[in-house]
């Protein structure tokens, strides 16, 4: 695992939100914190409801956890165009957050009830 990178259980209750419909609520979530970055919430696909994200063409590769796949989420408002992505088959050290998802910010409402 690369030192500057630190995944821990991310504790309580996490919920996202995409054009204001509940689509994931998880008491499972980890928190991925790389060096000087915000913290980002990875939520189980389990506890996501997956029907709303259809995957993208879009891809991007990060040097320390590999290649992540990015999904559109389908909000009643319209599509919120790569707002998720995941780590298919991360690198070693990182395979905590194989299976998980994490949102942009700025595209969904992500938050600890």
């Amino acid at each position: 695992m690369a030192d500057h990178i630190r995944i821990r259980e991310a504790g309580g209750t996490w919920v996202v939100r995409a054009g204001g419909a509940v689509i994931g609520e998880s008491k499972r979530a980890l928190e991925l914190s790389e060096g000087s970055y915000d913290p980002v919430i990875y939520f189980p696909r389990d506890d996501i409801a997956m029907a709303f994200l259809d995957p993208s063409t879009k891809q991007t590769v990060c040097p320390h956890k590999g290649t992540a796949s990015y999904f559109t989420i389908a909000a009643k408002s319209g599509p919120i165009a790569d707002a998720a992505w995941s780590y298919e088959t991360p690198k070693e050290g990182m395979e905590a957050i194989a299976g998980h998802l994490a949102f942009y910010p700025d595209k969904v409402t992500v938050e600890r009830l």
